[in-house]
Parts: structure tokens; C-alpha cells; sequence
């Protein structure tokens, strides 16, 4: 047998009210909430900035190529690990379970650009010792080319760079597949 529910009327609404008022409560000024993510430190990425401009020549680092690189699409999950990783860690890394401790937006930069101030946050997040670390690299097609030049060349450097345990596509909220979760090498490894 089902119970019908009582369905409040203007008078039960207009008491609630009245109750919450004088219990103090008070009406929320936002209806965002707050992850709890550090935000972008904006004098380190200021200064980033600076250096990867700074720094025109195209033989500037020798980490990352700039060669061609394999296209993927822009909806296409990206994932890379080392072969001795464990799977549980692996695990929690696409499922977001990982707190990711910088970010690195590149949207607006040129590939040269992108590829010095890439180098430049991962030196720098190392340098710090931290684990985890999100790029958000965007999806957008190049002016140019038939493939989100971007992500495509993100995905082919980050598997060279000797620091990068893991990589794998951002859950939703943190940028789905236009950005990565890049899970980094302890200083004692």
C-alpha cells in the first residue's frame, strides 16, 4: 500500500521560512561550490611566461621533439603509463581520484610556445616535488591542419619526457578529454 505525500501549503512553506529565520540560517550567496583545488599562481606563470617568450630559439630545450607526430581526434581519450606502474595508482589517476597540485593552461599559445611552457611547468613542478599536475590543452583544430594540433602534440611529448610516470584525459569537471592528468616521478626515482 503506497502513502500519499503530504504536499505543504503556503502556510507550512511560510512557517519553515520563519523557523530557518530565526535559527540563523542564511540564504547562500553562490550556488557554486568550491573543489578545494589550489589556484594558478599567477607571478610563476607570469614568469613562465616571460621565459618561453623570452627564450625564440627553436633548439632551446632538446627534451621534446618538433618533429611530425601522430594525429588523434579531438574527442579521443588519451592514456600512456609506464610499464612497471602499478595498476591501482593508474587506476585512481583516470578516475581522478589523484589531487592534481598545478595547472597549466595552454590555450592561445603557439605550438613553440606551448612546447617551451610545457617544458618549463614540468621542470618546475619536479623542482617542487609535486605528484600530480593537470595541462589543459584544448581540443580546437589547427588554422592549418586537419587534427588538434595541440593535443596531439602533447600526447607525443609527454611520453619523452623522462619525468612523466603516467598521463591519461581529465575527468568532465576538470576539462574532459582537453585535458591531461600527469602523474610525476618522485625526486628519489
Amino acid at each position: 500500500m503506497t502513502r500519499r505525500r503530504h504536499l505543504p501549503d503556503d502556510e507550512d512553506i511560510n512557517a519553515f521560512r520563519d523557523a530557518l529565520k530565526a535559527a540563523g540560517v542564511r540564504r547562500i550567496a553562490t550556488n557554486q561550490a568550491d573543489p578545494g583545488k589550489p589556484k594558478i599562481d599567477g607571478k610563476a606563470h607570469e614568469a613562465r611566461r616571460h621565459a618561453a617568450v623570452e627564450s625564440n630559439t627553436p633548439q632551446s630545450s632538446g627534451r621534446t621533439s618538433d618533429g611530425r607526430v601522430e594525429a588523434v581526434r579531438p574527442s579521443e581519450y588519451l592514456e600512456f603509463c609506464v610499464p612497471d606502474l602499478p595498476w591501482r595508482t593508474f587506476s585512481q589517476l583516470k578516475r581522478g581520484q589523484t589531487a592534481w597540485q598545478a595547472g597549466l593552461d595552454m590555450h592561445g599559445y603557439t605550438l613553440e610556445e606551448a612546447r617551451a611552457e610545457l617544458e618549463s611547468f614540468l621542470r618546475d613542478a619536479a623542482s617542487q616535488g609535486l605528484r600530480c599536475v593537470l595541462v589543459v590543452h584544448g581540443k580546437a583544430w589547427g588554422t592549418t591542419s586537419d587534427f588538434p594540433v595541440l593535443k596531439s602534440h602533447t600526447n607525443a611529448w609527454l611520453r619523452e619526457w623522462p619525468g612523466v610516470l603516467a598521463f591519461c584525459s581529465a575527468i568532465d569537471i576538470d576539462g574532459g578529454t582537453g585535458a591531461v592528468y600527469i602523474l610525476l616521478r618522485k625526486r628519489s626515482q
